[in-house]
């Protein structure tokens, strides 16, 4: 890098920029049909509400009111993500500008993130909630470091605000402010930021940002919590030892994952002088290594005295996102020079950037020479075409929500119902014909009216099952004549 490059790093960000735009361009290309995470998002949209159930509301809160102005489309969903996603990074790279004074390592610890799976792959693929995490945890680390560094009222109120969408986007976001917490208590220099009055303005503007939700919550609570409790704790009749050996063993697993291939990326871009500088720090390295050891111990207790079992690679996110960071910030202390490690790193970073897009739009479209087939390749669009075309349903009951909120975006102005959601359940009485459509297994099975369908259209409707049909529509990206198949019944249609 020259020295005029060093200074200015703007063209990281508009690098970044044009990456997500494209991450836009391909998700709209690869097909139209919504993933489980999008349709969960265009299913919701129906209404506003303090809480939806397991997951905290951010997420639906900000899509919800992007549809009342761009309407329900994939367009909007994918614009969306990627708009959070390219904030994220910029915060991130703002907070690694205040640290690090070499702009080389500024821009490998910014486009590092690009090195762990579940940032760059994963968060494209499907996933809203943790990216609604990264996006939280991105605002409160640079109000944090920015407060430590340059105290003003202004970095108080951006770690409050942090604090505040992290807690509405998920509820283990709280391990993160408690591990900068205790993190900069433990140290003397780090104690005045703490014992400030304008943290007192953090925790109000938190406060105020979860008001409505913890109201909900205070009345739902089980609602909000069994499912991811379930998740957690699914280690069937295990004895306690066996819990706990299930829990540590896998939160190294993904821990592992998580980091394998930073690593990995950093010792081929920095070779020998990694090893060393890995013994090196500052303290801004101390801090970040007493948050991780925070975090992870905090995960510890619930794998100890929780019952959890089973821990994700994505719940992770909330703190070992800052894994690039803190390796450049241990390489500088080392002092090892990096003009040959960056020249290094951009072709690791293309390969990246090319072959991240490269493998999602892949992952679906080379169906038609493997006949295997994603969620992406389900012909939502076309079944609902097709049926369109003997009735215009006035509303829609589906088997489940990944249909329901197919569905939604491709007929916004039916009230589309899931039995598998009992928490919209609008008055159909007098909306006829109703359309009902599940799906069906794609070799063999049952073709009728799933059970709890007609429980439902009993229980709310006082009808009986109605006659049945199946709907053959071929896949996109199909291999040759190959098709999915829905089933689907009319109440009430008319002729």
């Amino acid at each position: 890098m020259t020295e005029s490059s060093r200074r200015d790093i703007s063209w990281i960000f508009v690098l970044l920029a044009a990456y997500f735009v494209l991450q836009v361009g391909v998700r709209l290309a690869t097909s139209h049909s919504l993933d489980l995470d999008e349709a969960e998002q265009a299913f919701r949209s129906q209404w506003l509400a303090a809480g939806y159930g397991p997951q905290p509301p951010f997420y639906n809160w900000l899509q919800y009111t992007v549809f009342q102005f761009a309407g329900v489309s994939l367009t909007a969903l994918s614009v969306v993500k990627n708009l959070l996603l390219f904030s994220s990074y910029v915060l991130y790279g703002l907070t690694a500008r205040l640290v690090l004074r070499d702009k080389a390592l500024v821009a490998i610890a910014t486009l590092g993130l690009l090195t762990i799976p579940q940032m760059a792959f994963e968060m494209q693929r499907d996933l809203t909630h943790t990216v609604a995490v990264f996006f939280s945890a991105s605002i409160f680390f640079y109000g944090f470091i920015r407060s430590l560094k340059q105290p003003s009222l202004a970095s108080y109120l951006i770690a409050g605000i942090g604090i505040g969408f992290g807690l509405l986007a998920k509820y283990n976001f709280a391990l993160l402010p408690a591990a900068a917490l205790i993190a900069a208590l433990s140290d003397a220099r780090l104690r005045p930021r703490i014992f400030d009055w304008r943290l007192v303005l953090t925790a109000a503007v938190a406060l105020v940002i979860t008001l409505p939700h913890l109201f909900w919550l205070k009345d739902n609570l089980d609602f909000a919590t069994a499912r991811t409790l379930e998740k957690m704790t699914a280690s069937g009749d295990a004895s306690y030892l066996t819990q706990v050996a299930m829990g540590v063993s896998s939160l190294a697993l993904a821990t592992i994952s998580f980091a394998a291939l930073t690593v990995a990326v950093f010792a081929l871009v920095f070779g020998k002088s990694l090893r060393p500088a890995l013994g090196c720090g500052s303290e801004w390295t101390r801090l970040l290594e007493r948050m991780m050891l925070v975090f992870l111990a905090g995960i510890l207790l619930l794998i100890a005295f929780g019952g959890a079992a089973g821990i994700k690679d994505r719940w992770l996110v909330p703190m070992l996102f800052i894994l690039p960071l803190y390796f450049c910030l241990k390489i500088e202390a080392a002092g090892v020079t990096t003009d040959r490690a960056f020249r290094r790193f951009i072709p690791i970073l293309a390969v990246i950037m090319i072959g991240v897009p490269a493998a999602l739009y892949g992952s679906v479209a080379t169906a038609r020479f493997t006949g295997h087939y994603e969620r992406l390749n389900r012909p939502y669009a076309d079944m609902l075409e097709t049926l369109r075309k003997q009735a215009k349903p006035a509303a829609i009951l589906a088997d489940d929500s990944l249909l329901a909120g197919n569905l939604r975006q491709d007929i916004p102005g039916v009230p589309i119902l899931s039995v598998d959601y009992p928490g919209f359940n609008p008055d159909l009485t007098s909306r006829r014909p109703l359309l009902l459509v599940w799906l069906l297994p794609q070799k063999g099975g049952n073709e009728g009216l799933p059970p709890v369908m007609a429980q439902w259209l009993q229980t709310n409707l006082g009808v009986s099952a109605p006659e049945t049909s199946v709907i053959n529509v071929p896949y996109f990206y199909a291999r040759g004549d190959d098709t999915y198949r829905f089933g689907y019944a009319w109440v009430n249609q008319p002729g």
